[in-house]
């Protein structure tokens, strides 16, 4: 069978793939397994429920109250808050569940659902496991007043807002901004939160209609958020996602500032004020090697994951670190939330500006960035890629080749017949070549003909 659960919750086509069927059926075995596990003992447990812009988020919310009422959850409606916000509220509301209905960067069709555990952190594996085991199983159902309770929590938004505001100590006030909010959950709490600590503050792609979330707008499509900077002649641009747990930045020339240049950034700026636990900073295999050196450079040790923020967060749970994140965006200051964190993660872009009076330009050639070059061969055995001794042997001779200048990475994907060959060189030219020619030697070592 299928696995339902993805690296990211359950996400899917909406009403085709993902029904209110499964989101109900998914919310009574989350109810039942923590309540197994003894996270309601002695109260009445509360969950609290948030979703993006996107239409099909409102039966689905529907679907996932019904069902957790019906097991005996009461429930918090937050409304559209993007998915920090509901993990902020998660831990704040004392909550034993947050739910999230979302399908993050994906194009409207879609939505997911993800679960939350109590404090806001992402549920491990094991209990996502346990939930899937569940689904569909018969059940004994409370009855009279034993089943759930739900009420509107109509102070969500300024209760998010507030905290993202109070996170910074320096006045933003001069900086020009403008932020593209993809038509998803940042699009009031991104100006309002923005605008609220100073700055001068520029919002496009904020009038969502629940069909047009991520189209060509936001962090996956960056031409709208450079055209309008500088025809506002702003100091910095965001973009954010559909439920605004990423961004990616745009200085006042309309160049693109990458996750990876981002949490550089933001590691420096822990650094220097003794405030980077360890340190350290934790990002994954696929971030760029001009990172991984500015970080030496500056005595920073980098520990890398798998890709996902999941792993990230994982990492840094475990050994202790408060600042991670991945090129696309994502960007974990573990001081402040529980998860990626645009809005967050632009506001301390913006103080780190303020304080150094220096511009993002400026900020950001912190880090070179190495060319790159990324090469999906499709219709391979992906499970010999890392044990294929004609496949390994050319590995090493580009390595070779590439010396200190350069690195190789071969990363078979979680979920399609294929293997990603990504190659960091000098020159893009060098690159180019590398890995044109280690995705020939994968194409004819692992054909599936």
């Amino acid at each position: 069978m299928t696995r339902v659960f993805g690296t990211d919750g359950v996400r899917g086509l909406a009403n085709g793939v993902l029904t209110a069927e499964l989101a109900l059926d998914l919310s009574v075995a989350a109810a039942h397994v923590l309540a197994d596990r003894g996270e309601f003992a002695g109260h009445r447990p509360l969950a609290v429920v948030g979703r993006d812009t996107r239409i099909s988020g409102q039966f689905l919310e529907s679907a996932v109250v019904a069902g957790l009422l019906s097991a005996g959850v009461d429930v918090a409606l937050l409304g559209v808050l993007p998915t920090p916000g509901v993990a902020y509220l998660t831990g704040t509301l004392g909550a034993d569940l947050g739910v999230m209905i979302s399908a993050s960067h994906n194009a409207m069709p879609d939505n997911g659902i993800k679960f939350l555990a109590r404090g806001g952190n992402k549920l491990d594996d094991q209990i996502e496991d346990a939930i899937e085991t569940r689904l569909g199983e018969p059940w004994e159902r409370p009855v009279g007043g034993d089943v759930g309770r739900v009420h509107i929590h109509e102070t969500a938004v300024d209760e998010y807002v507030e905290h993202l505001i109070g996170t910074t100590t320096k006045p933003l006030a001069g900086i020009r901004v403008v932020l593209d909010c993809a038509e998803g959950a940042a699009s009031e709490v991104g100006p309002r939160a923005v605008s609220g600590a100073g700055a001068d503050v520029t919002a496009i792609h904020a009038q969502p209609d629940g069909l047009n979330i991520n189209d060509q707008c936001g962090s996956t499509h960056l031409e709208d958020l450079q055209a309008a900077v500088l025809k506002d002649g702003a100091a910095v641009g965001f973009a954010f996602d559909g439920d605004a747990d990423r961004c990616l930045a745009v200085d006042a020339e309309g160049t693109v500032v990458d996750g990876d240049q981002i949490l550089a950034i933001l590691a420096g700026s822990l650094k220097d004020s003794g405030r980077l636990a360890h340190d350290t900073v934790v990002a994954t295999v696929m971030s760029n090697l001009g990172f991984v050196q500015a970080m030496r450079a500056a005595s920073i040790t980098v520990e890398q994951t798998k890709v996902g923020d999941r792993y990230v967060l994982e990492a840094m749970r475990e050994r202790g670190h408060n600042l991670g994140g991945e090129q696309s965006g994502h960007v974990i200051m573990s001081d402040y939330a529980t998860t990626g964190d645009g809005v967050l993660t632009a506001l301390h872009l913006l103080e780190r500006m303020a304080t150094t009076g220096k511009s993002l330009k400026e900020l950001a050639a912190v880090m070179t960035r190495m060319p790159q070059v990324l090469i999906n061969v499709r219709g391979v055995d992906k499970a010999r890629a890392e044990t294929d001794e004609g496949l390994l042997a050319a590995v090493g001779e580009a390595e070779a080749e590439l010396g200190d200048s350069g690195r190789v990475l071969l990363r078979p994907s979680g979920t399609e017949p294929l293997v990603r060959v990504m190659v960091e060189a000098a020159s893009a030219e060098q690159a180019q070549n590398v890995a044109e020619q280690l995705a020939s030697v994968v194409s004819e070592r692992l054909s599936l003909g």
